[in-house]
């Protein structure tokens, strides 16, 4: 079937996006400045979690390999220190992109804004097909 992997890929960026709008209800400090009723406010999620993707798909990795100690010492907790730093620089990066899409600080909000973004990205994937 041709055409289908690009769908997919735009399902898991809108599955991201809705991630994100998830963690800016639920987790002070994780924000986009705007009106949800606003298109452009949902453009701007869009927009995060493109930057956000393209992250994960590039330093994250890099990320992962040099602290492969450090995820096995803690038996895998340190993952969440890294997709904190991912949330982080992704908030960073939106700021230079004049993007407006904060995150305020490490502790609470890029670790809670990480596990919040990180379940319900996992929970839409059950749902969206490979």
């Amino acid at each position: 079937m041709r055409g289908s992997g690009s769908v997919t890929i735009i399902l898991k960026v809108l599955a991201a996006a809705v991630a994100f709008w998830v963690a800016t209800q639920l987790v002070p400090g994780v924000e986009v400045q705007g009106n949800p009723s606003n298109p452009t406010y949902w453009g701007t999620l869009v927009v995060v979690a493109l930057i956000f993707g393209v992250i994960n798909a590039v330093v994250k990795p890099i990320v992962k390999t040099l602290g492969c100690a450090f995820i096995v010492l803690t038996l895998g907790l340190f993952l969440i220190v890294i997709n904190a730093a991912m949330l982080l620089l992704t908030s960073w990066i939106s700021g230079q992109l004049d993007v407006p899409f904060h995150v305020d600080n490490f502790w609470p909000a890029a670790v809670l804004g990480s596990i919040v973004i990180s379940v319900v990205t996992w929970l839409l994937g059950l749902i969206i097909p490979d």
